[in-house]
């Protein structure tokens, strides 16, 4: 019982001393549903790490710079999980906090984990959550006071699927809840993303979202790399030369096809480091967020 109770004191700490606003995505209801008991669960794993699983009702939570400090910018964060679970901490909120330090304000998604029972098609229900946010933040800009169009999104492992899909798939908006909204995020940062649904891609955030036995056209469409056109947003990609979970092939496959197509992209591989290494790898003494802050201000994303 104490266990259970330090780690629902726990998850409340994380989400209530920095998180600002958790918001509802959906304010009429969750589109594409069946209607199942919300079991979402929350809970620190023996690494620290929150993790949340079942995420049938999806939100969107504010983290907002300092006052005075905004420049305009925001970004949307995905957090990972083989599209199984979210590791909402260290590829959410603990990146949500070093934006804020830029100026940037953060999204964190809590998007829904596909579930055949309990959504009506579950292979769009992640990317119609994130275009749902993308819309949610472009309507309110001047409520949270950013600028339309510097909004980026980011993602890791499959949240990085998620990010790609969405920086792929933005001229067909998916869901009964599409409107004119554009919903084309305005650059993307992928960490150790899974982009193929290929022979190099992640078998378990494929058979998550797509089923264990789709068709061609399908691994085709969730296939990222072969999605990418002259008008993707540009890129950031940071992987680990020696991920055995998510080979870093899926970034240089990305990368390769933002070359292809003229896309502005930037890729930091890693020697070492392996997968879900969230904000710091071990491996090495630099900071991949660093080199974010240096990239995004090459681009013009940090000044006022």
């Amino acid at each position: 019982m104490n266990k259970i109770f330090f780690t629902i004191g726990l998850f409340m700490s994380v989400t209530n001393s920095h998180a600002q606003q958790e918001m509802p995505l959906y304010l009429s209801g969750v589109p594409n549903s069946i209607a199942v008991p919300n079991t979402q669960k929350s809970e620190i794993n023996k690494d620290g790490i929150l993790i949340i699983s079942e995420v049938t009702v999806p939100t969107l939570t504010v983290y907002a710079p300092e006052k005075g400090k905004s420049n305009g910018t925001s970004v949307i964060i995905c957090p990972g999980g083989g599209y199984w679970i979210l590791a909402a901490s260290h590829e959410g909120s603990d990146i949500a906090k070093v934006f804020n330090k830029m100026g940037v304000t953060a999204f964190v998604l809590k998007y829904r984990i596909p579930n055949e029972k309990a959504q009506i098609n579950r292979t769009i229900a992640p990317l119609q959550d994130a275009q749902q946010a993308i819309r949610m933040v472009r309507k309110d800009a001047l409520k949270y006071g950013i600028n339309p169009n510097r909004i980026g999104i980011m993602g890791f492992s499959a949240g990085g699927h998620l990010a790609a899909t969405a920086s792929t798939h933005f001229m067909k908006p998916v869901g009964e809840n599409a409107d004119e909204t554009n919903v084309r995020p305005d650059f993307s940062i992928l960490v150790y993303p899974v982009i193929s649904f290929k022979e190099f891609g992640h078998r378990g955030s494929a058979d998550q979202l797509i089923g264990k036995t789709p068709t061609p056209d399908l691994v085709e469409l969730y296939s990222n790399e072969t999605q990418v056109t002259k008008d993707t947003p540009p890129a950031m990609l940071i992987h680990a030369g020696d991920d055995m979970a998510v080979p870093v092939k899926n970034s240089l496959a990305y990368y390769e096809a933002c070359q292809k197509n003229g896309v502005s992209a930037s890729l930091v591989v890693y020697p070492k480091g392996g997968h879900g290494f969230g904000m710091n790898n071990k491996t090495t003494k630099e900071k991949w967020m660093s080199n974010v802050q240096n990239w995004m201000e090459s681009m013009g994303w940090l000044g006022k």
